[in-house]
């Protein structure tokens, strides 16, 4: 439930009760004058009734004020004479609805706009509804000490009552106004945490779209790239040397069907909420073991390739090595596509805390700053694009650092140091 449907439900749940107390107060009054007092009824107690259930009503929109006036309504018709049943109870309502808090926070920032500092003085709620209740029990004593000519004793039977009735209807009215408040807080949390929940499925959703478009960027762009050196290749080769041919077109196919594993292993998580949403479930090869093979395909498109390792690679767990992989793979993808080198350099380091990974080629693409070399993205702007976001995303998430940029001997080099959990 909303704040702003609460608060409409318990506008109108609150107008239906000050409603029903007013007819409630100018009922009693009547009756308690006609069975126990001696005063007139018509230009009496009728009167006094309804203009007391009038203040009630009243209350919803000026609570304290309601409360004074009805207290100076009753004080003004015990010594007029009009009436001699009750000091107390005939405001019992208005000691209710101001001690609940009804209605008056409105007032108060509406007040507070020309009247701040003054009005800050004033006691709010309970304390203001104690502070007028024990104002009129003393006035009360005092009028029937020394103005009716009551003994103490009498004073003390009369108001006694009263005043234990005071006290009962404030403590109900702290009640009901904390039962209120923590039904309001219950659906602002409900709320609160309905919207935590909606903001955390948009991140989760972001982040596995993220990664879908990042699994999707490396399995294509670097699958296209192969088979289309490849078939390059046996075009070439196709008249002169047959054997040649045959062996591009096989490796194309290769590339294709470990493609066709890992897109169908994409969709299979995307259709099955149950699968891993790490994405680690791509075909066979796609960890540490298959770089060689990534190196291996670089090798049949031209460039010579070597790879480099350090450390034992056994306790890198799955995340890691499947974000090695993708670096090493989109690295070699951009060396066949963009550097115009003829070497590419692949350096793996395996220590206990960070594997650190190292790709240099020794071409010169079309210049970093549009995103060229080992390190480029495909035509992106100042590094900008797919796959180098792609790169960058990939070892942020692991909590990693990634850079590319110039080597120190020419050509782009990318380089990426993947913590390791212990």
């Amino acid at each position: 439930m909303s704040e702003e449907r609460f608060r409409g439900e318990r506008s109108e749940g609150t107008g239906a009760v000050r409603a029903a107390a007013a007819a409630v107060t100018a009922v009693a009054v009547v009756t308690a004058e006609a069975l126990a007092g001696d005063g007139p009824l018509l230009v009496g107690a009728v009167p006094y009734a309804l203009g007391l259930a009038v203040l009630v009503l009243a209350a919803g929109r000026w609570p304290r004020a309601a409360l004074l006036a009805s207290v100076q309504t009753v004080i003004a018709f015990r010594g007029a004479g009009m009436s001699d049943v009750g000091w107390i109870w005939p405001a019992s309502a208005a000691y209710f609805l101001v001690a609940a808090g009804d209605g008056a926070g409105a007032v108060r920032d509406e007040a507070g706009k020309r009247f701040g500092p003054l009005l800050r003085r004033v006691p709010r709620g309970l304390p203001f509804a104690v502070a007028v209740g024990v104002f009129q029990v003393l006035f009360a004593a005092n009028w029937e000490r020394y103005v009716a000519g009551l003994g103490g004793r009498e004073v003390v039977a009369e108001l006694g009552a009263e005043t234990l009735w005071l006290a009962l209807v404030l403590a109900a009215a702290t009640a009901w106004r904390n039962g209120r408040n923590w039904r309001r807080e219950e659906a602002a949390g409900r709320e609160r945490a309905a919207r935590e929940r909606a903001a955390e499925a948009r991140r989760r959703a972001e982040a596995e779209r993220l990664r879908i478009a990042r699994e999707l960027h490396d399995v294509v762009a670097h699958t296209l790239t192969v088979v289309g050196v490849q078939l390059r290749v046996a075009v070439e080769a196709l008249d002169d040397e047959p054997a040649e041919a045959r062996a591009a077109l096989r490796t194309a196919q290769e590339v294709r069907a470990s493609a066709v594993a890992d897109l169908r292993a994409l969709i299979g998580v995307l259709r099955d909420p149950g699968e891993d949403p790490g994405g680690m479930a791509l075909a066979p090869g796609r960890g540490l073991d298959g770089v060689a093979d990534l190196v291996e395909g670089v090798r049949a498109a031209g460039l010579r390739a070597a790879v480099e390792t350090e450390g034992d690679p056994a306790g890198v767990p799955a995340p890691v090595a499947l974000a090695v992989y993708r670096i090493v793979q989109e690295s070699l993808t951009n060396a066949v596509r963009h550097s115009g080198g003829t070497r590419v350099a692949v350096r793996l380091r395996y220590g206990p805390e960070a594997v650190r990974v190292e790709i240099a080629d020794d071409g010169t693409g079309i210049g970093v700053g549009a995103g060229a070399g080992a390190g480029a993205a495909e035509g992106g702007a100042g590094g900008g694009g797919h796959g180098v976001a792609g790169m960058r995303e990939r070892v942020s998430v692991l909590g990693g650092e990634f850079a590319f940029g110039p080597g120190e001997h020419g050509g782009h080099t990318v380089r990426a140091v993947i913590p390791v959990p212990s």
